[in-house]
């Protein structure tokens, strides 16, 4: 794998504490997604931010919190996506909105993404209890709705659960197995085409068999 650049993001010279985080965080981000948990050093992710190492370990005082804080950060954006079942009544649009913006986190964020794979591919050693109790709640909570949703005979009867784990996996495939797809599409690397063309068939396929025969 390539080596990886420095962030796109501001110097932490200004001295701004949310932008010194921040850049610490997408430097973070790239060398966990390159080298793994095992493999990153907070020598190498301070040297890619740009700071002194002191100067990491001033914001995360370990490995381990710098490492927890990515992967909370990318799960809070994937729950943030999700936003629109509590707001839009109408089940087609409130699913269709929320595979868009998860292919658009998969364009957006793909290094995130791949942090997480990694994690959950080695057994989720630093996340099980998150997945256990936070995740599932917020999975739970999601689930509830998509189950008034089919009690009022708007969608076909579904596994709440499985349908959301089945919007996770197809979305994040751009992200997590991006090389795959370009290869199979014949080109060097997904364009912003390729993922329109993808939220198109999601949700075409999906809301076909949820909207079918709906009571």
């Amino acid at each position: 794998m390539a080596s990886a650049r420095k962030p796109a993001l501001k110097s932490s010279k200004s001295g701004n504490r949310e932008e010194t985080q921040a850049l610490i965080l997408s430097a973070a981000e790239q060398v966990f997604a390159e080298f793994g948990y095992k493999g990153a050093t907070t020598g190498r992710i301070a040297e890619l931010a740009g700071v002194p190492k002191a100067n990491l370990h001033y914001y995360f005082k370990t490995k381990e919190n710098l490492y927890h804080q990515v992967l909370e950060d990318i799960v809070n954006t994937w729950f943030a996506a999700a936003a629109e079942f509590d707001s839009i009544e109408d089940p087609e649009e409130a699913i269709s909105h929320y595979v868009r913006l998860k292919l658009r986190l998969s364009r957006e964020r793909p290094l995130g993404s791949k942090v997480f794979a990694n994690e959950i591919i080695h057994g989720a050693p630093n996340l099980i209890g998150y997945l256990r109790t936070t995740l599932k709640d917020w999975t739970d909570a999601k689930a509830r709705v998509i189950e008034q949703w089919i009690a009022q005979g708007r969608i076909r009867p579904v596994d709440p659960h499985h349908l959301l784990v089945m919007i996770w996996a197809t979305t994040q495939t751009y992200a997590d197995f991006g090389v795959q797809v370009a290869a199979v599409l014949g080109k060097d690397d997904l364009e912003d085409a390729d993922f329109e063309t993808a939220a198109e068939t999601l949700t075409r396929i999906i809301l076909r068999g949820l909207l079918a025969g709906a009571d």
